[in-house]
């Protein structure tokens, strides 16, 4: 990769290779693989190449900052207000709704 393609240029910089992925657990004779945390279209390029049976466990999400268990780790606290928020929000609807039609 060029300097200038990096997000932070002069710094180290992974890069996600599904295709080289797959063919390095099909030289290991892998019969299952579970997948965690491949971009969308990455976890079609693996399952594209690779041999061995594949079942996808979780699949990176913009929304959760490409952590694709946050929303199962906070489940108890910030989705759960996040919930609670949404809930309230449709009682006011419904109320307002009733008092309408009242």
């Amino acid at each position: 990769m060029k300097e200038r393609e990096k997000v932070r240029i002069g710094q180290f910089e992974t890069m996600c290779n599904p295709i080289a992925q797959a063919k390095f657990l099909n030289r290991a004779k892998t019969e299952f693989n579970i997948l965690l945390g491949l971009c969308i279209g990455h976890d079609s390029l693996f399952l594209k190449y690779v041999r061995g049976l594949t079942t996808v466990f979780a699949v990176k999400d913009r929304v959760t900052g490409h952590n694709p268990l946050a929303a199962l780790y906070t489940s108890g606290t910030y989705y759960e207000r996040l919930l609670k928020g949404d809930r309230r929000h449709l009682l006011k609807k419904k109320k307002a709704a009733a008092k309408e039609r009242d």
